[in-house]
């Protein structure tokens, strides 16, 4: 009888370590590749070059747009000059690009100010300045179109209620995780019952009313609607506005403007002041080519019979920044790992591939496809109007789920796009099965502050699309810095508020990663197939 095991477990559970610690001495770990890798990544790092090229160079990289183009032609001949295999483009159907070249919106009356303001993406241009009077317009729902019938034309409307900006003097998040913030995240709650929340129908209603909408304010010849940032002191927050579906109507043009700003104006509206508004958009829509496209190239593997494990990060972003937290400094960690393991000439035995999506920011459309493509995807729902607006929103998990040949092949995917911060550990996504691996894999890494693996799931970005199909995808937990408060989305996501060394650490880390999961005599286990 074997007592190793049960005086083990005694001594862990007297060091208050969990019983389940124990196993990460089954996970064998190379140490020294992991000693060449952190000399490579930590001494010889590239990745602030890269990252500054794809945010100072080719600059914000709305999908379908042509600087995206030129990002996925730039990533690819820059993985294929480190000598990464097969470095190529895979396409999928997205729409119709969009980019502006001028946004300016100024106050004319009571006085005359400039205001600070960004366009919404896939809005319409002006056709030169144009100028009306502004007034709120209450059109929630469908059933309050019919009072504003009549009396929109030629008027500039407020779109939303003012932005409480009462409880901003409050301590904000703090930008670096702490013991107390990472025990948290080690704690599991019970989760909410996603398959009853109502998310999707809540959706679907949202895109049927945004489609509605468009097409009253065009017949009532609006001329222009504003919305408000969601974020205080200046911060302008921006994202969609038209569809990129050449099939529905883009509305009218619609821009977002500071939060301050805004309340301001809704005072003086409310107050029954005339005000009146001067607004020039240029913009164009891009449709010489509806199809978007992913950077894939790889590290081919040797003895595993074509199994694959993959990390990719997305290339997309939003116009309002240069889209340099989101997620350019994933895209660059990603590719730091990979050419570390190409410069230290590592023979993986399954191949390592690395994907840059785009569409992330519209729903996954460019991960979804390639899992699509590759692995496995659902057929959706049977009723014709519902399969409609799931696949306009591009939400997948209902039907049924055929698999591809290749789902076999994938041991897993890791993902990164949680800012630019260091990575401090890994979701597990559920799965206690991996916790002892992952476990093992950051040990050597404790000192860089990698040392926390949760049950915990990550939602709301690409590693969803494999688990999607019950394929292991994982996402890394990363230091916030100042993510969600100021740079998410917003003009602030540029270069300046990177961080040198946590991207550094953050591209050793998943270089380790790759190399271990290549490496071990088994793939990583499986979850069940997910329905989002």
């Amino acid at each position: 009888m074997n007592r190793t095991l049960p005086v083990l477990a005694a001594v862990l559970f007297l060091m208050n370590v969990p019983v389940w610690a124990e196993k990460t001495a089954e996970e064998p770990v190379d140490l020294d590749m992991v000693t060449r890798i952190r000399e490579e990544g930590l001494h010889h790092s590239q990745v602030m070059e890269t990252v500054r090229h794809l945010s100072d160079v080719l600059g914000p990289r709305l999908t379908g747009s042509p600087q995206l183009k030129a990002a996925n032609e730039w990533t690819r001949q820059r993985l294929a000059g480190w000598g990464l295999r097969n470095a190529h483009l895979e396409p999928y159907p997205f729409g119709r690009g969009w980019s502006f070249s001028r946004s300016a919106v100024h106050m004319l009356k009571p006085h005359q100010l400039p205001l600070s303001a960004l366009p919404k993406a896939h809005t319409l241009g002006t056709a030169g300045p144009v100028r009306g009077a502004v007034l709120i317009a209450k059109l929630a729902k469908e059933e309050d179109f019919a009072a504003w019938r009549g009396k929109l034309a030629g008027k500039i409307i407020l779109m939303d209620e003012p932005v409480d900006l009462d409880h901003q003097g409050e301590e904000p998040e703090p930008r670096e995780h702490t013991g107390e913030t990472l025990r948290e995240l080690g704690r599991f709650p019970v989760p909410v019952d996603r398959e009853s929340d109502g998310s999707k129908d809540a959706s679907i209603e949202r895109a049927k009313l945004r489609e509605a909408l468009n097409r009253f304010l065009t017949e009532e010849k609006v001329l222009a609607t504003i919305d408000a940032s969601n974020r205080p002191w200046g911060v302008l927050r921006v994202g969609r506005g038209g569809p990129w579906n050449p099939a529905m109507s883009p509305g009218v043009p619609s821009v977002v403007v500071a939060a301050e700003q805004y309340n301001r104006l809704r005072r003086l509206v409310e107050a029954g002041q005339e005000v009146e508004l001067e607004i020039e958009v240029e913009a164009r829509f891009h449709d010489e080519d509806h199809m978007a496209y992913n950077t894939v190239a790889e590290i081919p593997g040797t003895d595993r019979d074509g199994e694959i494990v993959m990390a990719g990060a997305h290339l997309d972003s939003w116009h309002g920044g240069t889209g340099a937290t989101d997620d350019a400094a994933g895209c660059a960690v990603v590719m730091e790992a990979v050419r570390i393991l190409q410069a230290l000439g590592v023979k993986p035995r399954r191949t390592i591939r690395v994907a840059l999506w785009t569409g992330e920011e519209q729903g996954l459309f460019g991960s979804i496809a390639y899992v699509a493509e590759h692995f496995g995807s659902w057929s959706g729902p049977e009723d014709p109007e519902r399969r409609k607006w799931l696949s306009i929103l591009n939400w997948k998990g209902e039907g049924e789920l055929a698999l591809r040949p290749g789902h076999g092949k994938l041991s897993a995917y890791f993902n990164m796009d949680a800012g630019s911060g260091r990575i401090r550990g890994i979701y597990t996504e559920e799965s206690a099965a991996v916790r002892p691996i992952f476990e093992a894999w950051l040990a050597p890494f404790h000192d860089l502050g990698a040392d926390t693996v949760t049950l915990r799931r990550d939602y709301g970005t690409d590693h969803l699309a494999f688990q999607d199909v019950g394929l292991p995808g994982f996402h890394f937990i990363q230091d916030p810095l100042d993510y969600f408060a100021r740079t998410h989305h917003s003009n602030m996501d540029v270069y300046d508020h990177l961080q040198r060394e946590d991207l550094v650490q953050a591209s050793v880390v998943v270089a380790s990663f790759l190399y271990h999961a290549a490496m071990r005599p088994e793939k990583l286990p499986r979850p069940n197939p997910s329905r989002r």
